[in-house]
């Protein structure tokens, strides 16, 4: 199983311009994802997928990188554009977060041991374990079917806990979030990259609404690790104690 790890790597973010070259404890954010995505066991080859000639040229003095479009919505498309510009063949892509500088080799491990030609789309979850995480509108919710399918995702809490305090929910029923960490089979990727944004999905602002309306399915795998991105530079101190506490 050949699978790729792209890094869609952005320079005009609206919150955080340049924010991949951020410098984070002697690397940019950019590095830390690559070299963490290198450590996986499972990925044939690790590429940056940017639109910009400083991020494509700073990641040339240590990796492989590759140059996109300016105009696409998501790193989901970059990633389609990236796949087609190196015209080599790939069973996966996995689309690694480049505002994520604490991402683990294992989280992508988890992920990729679970593809295996059948799955179509396959993406990380966890379980909350509060309510300020349940009723956060900046986490995404994930319902499973009895399969660990997704079946839906929500910015608000899913399911509804009739007859019971909201701040007792978690008490009485397992939620989980979505760790935004996908793979996608080769073909499936080309299609979806095809779809019109759908009903559900300018509704939540979550793109995997419009496949999940369009009849693809979503394994979702659980993971007991933290995520954190980058998306302001507010958040940038933060990192710094976290690189601090680990080193």
């Amino acid at each position: 199983m050949k699978i790729i790890g792209l890094i869609p790597a952005r320079y005009a973010s609206s919150r955080f311009p340049g924010k991949p070259l951020v410098e984070l404890a002697g690397k940019s954010m950019i590095r830390w994802v690559y070299e963490a995505a290198r450590q996986s066991r499972h990925l044939t080859d690790v590429v940056v997928a940017t639109d910009h000639a400083e991020i494509f040229n700073h990641v040339q003095t240590f990796g492989r990188a590759v140059l996109t479009s300016p105009d696409h919505p998501s790193g989901t498309d970059r990633c389609f554009e990236a796949l087609k510009n190196l015209n080599a063949r790939y069973d996966y892509v996995i689309n690694i977060q480049g505002d994520e500088p604490f991402i683990e080799a294992h989280q992508i491990d988890l992920l990729a041991a679970r593809l295996d030609g059948s799955v179509e789309i396959a993406t990380l979850i966890k379980k909350i374990t509060s309510s300020d995480e349940l009723f956060n509108p900046s986490e995404a919710k994930v319902v499973l079917d009895v399969h660990g399918n997704a079946l839906l995702f929500s910015r608000s809490p899913v399911p509804h806990v009739r007859n019971r305090l909201e701040s007792d929910w978690i008490q009485y029923h397992q939620f989980f979030k979505h760790v935004g960490l996908y793979a996608y089979r080769a073909d499936i990727l080309e299609r979806i990259t095809q779809l019109q944004a759908s009903a559900l999905e300018k509704a939540e602002s979550l793109e995997q609404l419009r496949w999940l309306e369009n009849g693809f399915k979503i394994q979702t795998i659980e993971t007991d690790r933290e995520s954190f991105g980058i998306d302001t530079p507010a958040d940038v101190p933060r990192a710094l104690e976290i690189l601090k506490a680990r080193t």
